[in-house]
């Protein structure tokens, strides 16, 4: 593996197989074909036409959108397309600062290939031999990636919670770090990538950021879904990164981009341009291109 290899792969996907899927004249998303027989089953919900697929313009609210959807994809779950229903909404819009046209059950999100919104979190701490980082093993009982290393926090991003609210919330359930603590956590920026998985595609937006965590403090598990916290010297993290796929395919982009902002990946490496440039690609998500 290298740093470049982990940025090709959370970005390799092949749009032929898809059809873009519209909610009026916004583009929202992308259906796969072998996903299309189960959106023509409802015909008062899903439209076919030769640009696609689009959602019912009888539906003309957010609101009657989402009610509307979310009970079909009840129906689905019980059929068992998802991995886990997880009760979470995620918001429908291409900017997350813009009104959503509609939420969506999170688990459906990457069927429809919809712009999913999260936030990454960093821990780091500073010592007189260099900087360490706070990695956690996700629950080898979780339904996605169980057992793999994974960021310091990271969550989706439901509707109605902002940003940073989001860092505190996840920082408390995820590592018990408290919102004192966590509320100190620095913005800074944000990666894109678009990932293809069968059927479901993901053309997301992770928001970053770090937090510099009290030599002493130590993160603890405290909603389960990670079985154990470490502090890595941040060499050991870096190497891991580099030639392992230890990490959550999309942790290891959020750990390069802190790598490349503290300097850990030098501007005379030969892959430093790709790399800067390969985290923030344009996805694919509702007026992408």
């Amino acid at each position: 593996m290298s740093f470049l290899d982990h940025i090709e792969r959370c970005n390799a996907h092949d749009l032929a197989p898809f059809r873009p899927w519209f909610i009026g004249a916004t583009r929202t998303g992308w259906v796969h074909r072998d996903f299309a027989p189960v959106l023509a089953r409802r015909p008062d919900l899903f439209v076919s036409a030769d640009v696609g697929w689009r959602l019912s313009d009888h539906l003309a609210t957010p609101d009657a959108r989402t009610q509307a959807v979310e009970a079909f994809l009840r129906d689905l779950a019980r059929e068992g397309w998802f991995s886990a229903w997880r009760d979470e909404r995620y918001p429908v819009t291409s900017d997350f600062q813009q009104p959503a046209l509609m939420a969506m059950e999170r688990a459906a999100v990457p069927f429809f290939g919809i712009r999913a919104f999260g936030v990454h979190l960093t821990g780091y701490v500073r010592r007189r031999d260099g900087l360490h980082i706070w990695v956690p093993r996700r629950s080898r009982t979780k339904s996605t990636y169980p057992g793999m290393l994974d960021n310091t926090v990271a969550g989706g991003q439901p509707e109605k919670l902002g940003l940073l609210e989001n860092v505190i919330k996840e920082c408390l359930e995820e590592a018990s770090i408290p919102a004192e603590i966590a509320r100190q956590a620095q913005a800074v920026g944000a990666i894109t990538y678009c990932y293809q998985s069968g059927m479901e595609l993901k053309p997301d937006v992770q928001y970053v950021f770090d937090l510099e965590l009290p030599d002493g403090f130590e993160c603890r598990s405290n909603d389960g879904e990670a079985e154990s916290f470490e502090l890595w010297p941040v060499a050991d993290v870096v190497a891991r990164v580099r030639d392992t796929v230890d990490f959550k395919y999309n942790c290891n982009l959020v750990l390069i981009d802190f790598f490349v902002r503290h300097g850990l990946i030098a501007a005379d490496h030969p892959d430093y341009f790709a790399i800067v440039a390969g985290l923030r690609r344009h996805p694919f998500g509702p007026g992408g291109n």
